[in-house]
């Protein structure tokens, strides 16, 4: 059978009032947990940030110990219409002169004319070959791994549908129509440029071009032919116009003949390299920032940073600004990052001196060993990029500052958690005890007051009989 209770009904007392306020006293000890684990929460979030702007700052560090960063080159044409330029990495810092006397071309042929494009030139298979042609076109020679194609065209097939018929047949030669007033051409084109890549057609009259085995209805209207140049002075063919080749990491793309030699440069990047170092300052910056709003005071607000007092963080903020103003062995003629122009300012952050860098860049071999230069049996003579690393990167590794801290902080919280639940149980046994202890006395007072209730009764009916008896 179920109990109905409802304390304070037999004693008229505010017991779940009175309960209530008790519960709130005994859990004034689990409220102070929760605060406390709000602000290691609050603490876990900003490591977190901590951690991905050390990361980005190595990351920026170690692109500065890289080869590859201070191997960037860029090249420059005198007449880029002419000659474009387009370096590669590894490519040598070097100059060269070179003078174009024939730009590389495919072979175009064009068709009699046709009233429109809704003309059908008539069935038959379309034989397109690739391959080069001899001297005055009198012999063809097929391509090397180029098979030939048949295309098969059908009575009712418009000019329109031949076009795109050739062009999905893949035979290394595309197709258009050309409407040139007196009515629609076929004009048929090698899909690539080079004696090589010629071609000739056969099989349907209309479009039939053999100039080995007799004329035919197609006009040629370029020839195939290949580019030409001397470059310092050695002359030069190729199948096309770009010139992938010729020097180690450089790509040449001829776009014009020239009546006078193109100059072309491969220098050293140097806005690769300012963007870079640049780059290293911005990381920086970011983490330092964020360091200094995470452990001041604010005087004024009277409130304090969020890791104000975390000797950890406090640590890691003195720790990148001695590195920031250490010196480095690697170079002998750059000793500190003043000095090729990365200058510390009163508020903490780095700022690029454009001129100093712009100066220091003009000897790149010495600004290389400053930031990259490596040596395990003299740590000091370690490039200062570097040692920036190594320092960012221990902080971010298993043992490191940052992580340790960061589990040391996750480890508060699971205590924390188990430290509300052992006395949230408690707090249950406490309000167990309580309407235990309440409910006994609700009905102790409930017996007692019915018991007054009878005995006031009592009395009053005594006190009556008493009255009249005295009357008689």
């Amino acid at each position: 059978m179920t109990t109905i209770s409802s304390p304070g009904i037999g004693s008229g007392l505010d017991v779940n009032s009175i309960i209530s306020q008790l519960l709130a006293i005994e859990r004034q000890p689990i409220v102070a947990l929760q605060s406390k684990a709000t602000q290691i929460q609050a603490r876990i979030s900003e490591y977190g940030k901590l951690q991905s702007l050390t990361s980005a700052f190595r990351d920026a560090a170690s692109a500065l110990t890289k080869n590859e960063t201070w191997g960037q080159t860029v090249g420059t044409s005198s007449n880029a219409a002419a000659v474009a330029i387009t370096v590669q990495s590894g490519a040598a810092v070097g100059n060269y002169s070179l003078q174009v006397q024939a730009l590389a071309t495919a072979q175009s042929l064009a068709s009699g004319v046709f009233a429109s494009t809704n003309e059908a030139p008539g069935a038959g298979t379309l034989h397109i070959e690739l391959g080069s042609w001899g001297p005055g076109q009198t012999t063809f020679t097929p391509k090397s791994g180029a098979a030939a194609v048949d295309i098969t065209i059908e009575a009712t097939d418009t000019l329109a549908q031949v076009r795109d018929k050739i062009n999905a047949a893949n035979a290394g030669v595309t197709a258009t129509v050309l409407n040139d007033g007196s009515g629609a051409r076929l004009l048929m084109r090698s899909s690539a440029t080079g004696t090589e890549s010629a071609f000739r057609t056969s099989g349907m009259s209309a479009f039939a071009f053999d100039p080995s085995s007799g004329p035919g209805a197609m006009t040629q209207t370029q020839a195939a032919g290949n580019a030409a140049a001397t470059i310092d002075g050695l002359a030069i063919t190729s199948q096309s116009n770009t010139l992938a080749n010729l020097v180690d990491g450089i790509t040449l793309t001829l776009g014009q003949i020239t009546t006078a030699p193109v100059d072309l440069a491969v220098v050293q990047d140097n806005d690769a390299l300012k963007k870079a170092v640049q780059t290293f300052a911005d990381a920086y910056n970011a983490l330092a920032t964020l360091i200094a709003g995470q452990v001041k005071y604010d005087a004024g607000s009277k409130t304090a940073g969020p890791l104000q007092g975390d000797s950890s963080a406090v640590g890691i903020q003195r720790q990148l600004r001695a590195m920031m103003g250490t010196s480095s062995g690697a170079s002998s003629v750059f000793g500190r990052l003043s000095d090729v122009g990365l200058e510390m300012q009163t508020n903490g952050s780095v700022k690029v001196n454009a001129g100093k860098l712009d100066a220091a860049l003009a000897n790149l071999p010495e600004m290389k060993k400053f930031f990259a230069n490596s040596d395990i049996a003299v740590p000091g003579n370690n490039g200062i990029a570097r040692q920036f690393y190594t320092l960012t990167d221990a902080m971010l590794g298993v043992d490191g500052t940052l992580t340790t801290r960061t589990d040391s902080l996750q480890q508060g919280i699971e205590r924390n958690e188990a430290d509300q639940e052992r006395l949230e149980q408690r707090v249950e046994q406490v309000e167990k005890r309580l309407r235990a202890q309440y409910t006994a006395l609700d009905t102790t007072l409930g017996r007692l007051s019915g018991i007054s209730s009878y005995v006031s009764q009592q009395m009053a009916m005594l006190n009556s009989s008493n009255l009249y008896g005295n009357k008689n």
